[in-house]
C-alpha cells in the first residue's frame, strides 16, 4: 500500500500463509509476488524465503531491501502512532499487549510511549517454535501464526523492553480469534486472537489498568484454516496460562513468564556488526 501510494515498485517474497485472496489484492496494487510452497513448519517457511531472497539480491543488485526485521529505523515509525494514542487515550498507566513478531510494533510503540512520560507495561506474545524468546525446542504442527515469532534471530527485538511474555499454541490463538469475533464482531487474524485472549487474562488480574490490544491483520486469510472450524474452538473463559519462572519451565499449550527486561536468549542474539540473516517479505525498487 505504501509503495502504491508513493509510486514505488514492490516485490514480495510471500509466506505460505499468504492465500490467493491476499495475493490477488497485492497484485492489483501492483506488487510482484513470489509465493513459497505450502509448509507446516515455521522454520521451513522462513528458511525457504531466506534462500529465495538471497538469490534475488545476488541477481538484482538494484533491489533495495527494507530489512524490517533488522533495521532500527523501523522502531521510529511508531512514534506518530504513539502520539495519536496519547491524544486519544485517557491518562494513566497503560499495558500494551501484542505479538512480538519483528519487535518493531510492540517495542517501538512502548518505547515511544515511555519516553513521553507514560507508565507502560509491555506484554509480548510468542508461538511455540520461535527462537525469539526461547521456545524453539517446541513445534506446533497445526498452523503457522504469521507475524508473531521467528525461527531466526531478529535484530529489531529489544528484549529488555518486555515486562511479560506469553507463549500460546495454535488452538489457544484460534480460541481467541473466534472469541473476539463472537464477543465484539471483530474479524481478525490469529496473532490478534492470541493478543485478545492474553489481554483478557491480564485485564482480569489488573482490572483497574487500561489494556491496549494491538491487532495486526484481518481474519480473511485464516477463514478456511480457522474460522470454518469455529465449532472446534475452545471456550476462552475456561483457558488459563501456566505461570513459569524460567524459559526452562516452558510448556505448551499456554505459558506466561515475567520477563522483567531480561536479555535475549543466546540463540536469539545477533552479533554486533555482523550482517543479519535476510528474511525480508517486501522489496522496494526505485
Amino acid at each position: 500500500m505504501a509503495c502504491h501510494r508513493y509510486g514505488l515498485r514492490c516485490h514480495i517474497v510471500a509466506s505460505t500463509t499468504v492465500d490467493a485472496t491476499m495475493r490477488a489484492q497485492l497484485e492489483i496494487l501492483g506488487a510482484t509476488v513470489d509465493a513459497m510452497p505450502p509448509s507446516q513448519s515455521l522454520r521451513l517457511d522462513q528458511e525457504l524465503r531466506v534462500r529465495h531472497v538471497r538469490r534475488l539480491l545476488a541477481e538484482r543488485p538494484d533491489f533495495h531491501w527494507m530489512r524490517q526485521y533488522h533495521d532500527q529505523v523501523h522502531h521510529e515509525g511508531y512514534r506518530e502512532f504513539a502520539e495519536l494514542l496519547t491524544a486519544a487515550l485517557p491518562r494513566g498507566p497503560l499495558t500494551v499487549v501484542g505479538a512480538v513478531g519483528t519487535g518493531a510494533s510492540t517495542g517501538g510503540l512502548a518505547r515511544a510511549l515511555r519516553e513521553s512520560g507514560r507508565s507502560v507495561r509491555l506484554v509480548g506474545i510468542q508461538p511455540f517454535g520461535s527462537v525469539t524468546f526461547g521456545s524453539e525446542r517446541f513445534e506446533d504442527p497445526e498452523a503457522i501464526i504469521a507475524g508473531i515469532g521467528s525461527s531466526i534471530p531478529f535484530g529489531n527485538v529489544r528484549h529488555e523492553l518486555y515486562d511479560t511474555v506469553h507463549w500460546l499454541d495454535f488452538r489457544h490463538a484460534m480460541a481467541g480469534a473466534v472469541g473476539l469475533l463472537r464477543e465484539h464482531a471483530v474479524f481478525a487474524g490469529l496473532s490478534t486472537g492470541a493478543a485478545h485472549l492474553t489481554a483478557s487474562w491480564e485485564a482480569a488480574r489488573d482490572p483497574g489498568r487500561l489494556h491496549l490490544v494491538l491487532g495486526a491483520d484481518t481474519g480473511h486469510r485464516y477463514a478456511e484454516r480457522v474460522f470454518t472450524r469455529h465449532a472446534e474452538a475452545l471456550d476462552p473463559a475456561g483457558l488459563r496460562p501456566r505461570t513459569i519462572a524460567s524459559p526452562a519451565d516452558l510448556r505448551p499449550p499456554w505459558s506466561v513468564m515475567e520477563w522483567a527486561g531480561r536479555a535475549a536468549p543466546e540463540a536469539a542474539r545477533t552479533v554486533e556488526g555482523d550482517a543479519p540473516s535476510p528474511v525480508p517479505t517486501v522489496e522496494l525498487l526505485p
